[in-house]
C-alpha cells in the first residue's frame, strides 16, 4: 500500500463520489456511469485509479464488472485501519462541507433509482420462472418450517465466515446475516446472482459478497470458512463427492458443513422436468459423502409434511493432522 497513490487517487472530486458510493453498495461500472453522469469509458479510467491505489476492488460476473470499496474491516483483502480512516474522514467530509453533502444526496437519490430497477428486474425474472418453482415448493416440507430447524441446527456456536453455495435467490444469505461474520454467497447463474443482488441490497455494504462460480471449482483459498451451506443444490452436482472436496477444502479446520436436500426418493420427472442429477440421498450415501470429504457426520435432521422429505445433514471439519477417513460408526436417523 502505497499512501502517496492513495491521496493522489482521491484527489479528483469524481473518484471522491465513487469513493463515497462504492461505501454504500457494490456497483457496476455502467451503474456508476448513470448515477455520475459520465461515459463509461471515462468512469472506468477513474476505476482504475482507484483499484490500482488499493481502494476498490473489481470482480467480474459474466460479462458484467462490478466495484467494490476496500474497507478496513478485514474482510476485504488489502484492507486496514488506513482503509477504516479515509472511510470516517469521507464521511466527516460529507458532513461538514456542503458541497460534498449535495452532491452526495444527489448521487444517492440517483442510486436509489437503480436499487429500483434492480428490484424490478429481479421481479421480472422470478414472475418467468415462479411456475416451476411453486411446482417443486409445493411438493416438500414448508420452507419456513426448513428455515427454523437449519437455524436451530447451527445456533449453538458461532457461524464466523460463512460460504453459501448455490445461493440462488440469496434466501440462505439473507437468513443467516445477523448471524454470521461475512458472508460469500456464489451461484454459477448470473441471473440467479442479479435476484440475489436485488434481494440483500438492504444489508450493510460488504456484509454479502455475491460472487459467480461453480461448486466444483470453488474460487477461494484453502480454509477460508467456518461455516459452509448447501441449500437444495447438491441434487444438482452430477458428482456430488466433488462439491464435498471442494467444500472441505475451503473449510477451516473444525468448520461445520450444513446440507440441505431431499431424502432418497423415486421421482424420475425431477430429472427432466427441474434438471436434477440426483434423486435425494439417504442417510448411509450423504454420511460416506461427508466422512470422504474429511467431515464428521452428525445425527441427520428429517421433516415431512410433503410428498418429498427434506434432510438437513451437519458435518464438522476434522483437523488437518487426524486421518480423513475416521472409521465412525454410521447411526441411523430415528425420523424417516
Amino acid at each position: 500500500m502505497v499512501i502517496d497513490a492513495i491521496f493522489k487517487a482521491l484527489a479528483d472530486p469524481t473518484r471522491l463520489r465513487i469513493a463515497r458510493l462504492l461505501s454504500t453498495m457494490e456497483l457496476a461500472v455502467g451503474e456508476l456511469a448513470a448515477v455520475l453522469g459520465q461515459s463509461q469509458p471515462r468512469v472506468s479510467r477513474h476505476v482504475g485509479i482507484l483499484c490500482d491505489a488499493g481502494l476498490a476492488e473489481r470482480r467480474r460476473e459474466g460479462s458484467w464488472v462490478f466495484l467494490r470499496a476496500v474497507s478496513g474491516d478485514g474482510a476485504d483483502v488489502g484492507g486496514g485501519p488506513v482503509h477504516s480512516a479515509l472511510g470516517h474522514l469521507l464521511a466527516v467530509a460529507e458532513a461538514e462541507n456542503a458541497d460534498f453533502a449535495k452532491t452526495c444526496a444527489d448521487d444517492r437519490r440517483k442510486l436509489a433509482a437503480i436499487r429500483q430497477l434492480r428490484e424490478a428486474n429481479a421481479e421480472e425474472y422470478f414472475a418467468q420462472h415462479a411456475s416451476e418453482w411453486d411446482e417443486l415448493r409445493a411438493m416438500h416440507t414448508p420452507d419456513a418450517q426448513v428455515e427454523e430447524q437449519l437455524l436451530a441446527a447451527l445456533g449453538d456456536a458461532p457461524l464466523g465466515a460463512v460460504l453459501d453455495i448455490g445461493t440462488g435467490t440469496g434466501r440462505m444469505a439473507e437468513l443467516f446475516a445477523d448471524h454470521a461474520q461475512r458472508i460469500a454467497a456464489l451461484d454459477k447463474n448470473v441471473e440467479m446472482l442479479r435476484f440475489a443482488r436485488a434481494k440483500l441490497q438492504h444489508l450493510p455494504a460488504g456484509k454479502v459478497d455475491l460472487v459467480q462460480g461453480d461448486f466444483a471449482s470453488l474460487p477461494f483459498p484453502d480454509a477460508s470458512f467456518d461455516t459452509v451451506l448447501l441449500h437444495q443444490v447438491l441434487h444438482f452436482a452430477q458428482d456430488p463427492a466433488i462439491a464435498l472436496s471442494e467444500a472441505a477444502r475451503v473449510a477451516n479446520s473444525g468448520a461445520r458443513i450444513a446440507i440441505v436436500d431431499f431424502a432418497a426418493h423415486d421421482r424420475e420427472y425431477l430429472r427432466d422436468r427441474h434438471q436434477h442429477a440426483r434423486l435425494g440421498f439417504s442417510d448411509e450415501q450423504m454420511h460416506a459423502l461427508l466422512r470422504n470429504a474429511g467431515f464428521i457426520p452428525a445425527k441427520p435432521y428429517a421433516m415431512d409434511g410433503g410428498e418429498l422429505i427434506v434432510k438437513i445433514w451437519i458435518g464438522k471439519r476434522q483437523d488437518a493432522a487426524t486421518d480423513p477417513t475416521p472409521n465412525i460408526p454410521f447411526q441411523k436417523s430415528t425420523n424417516p
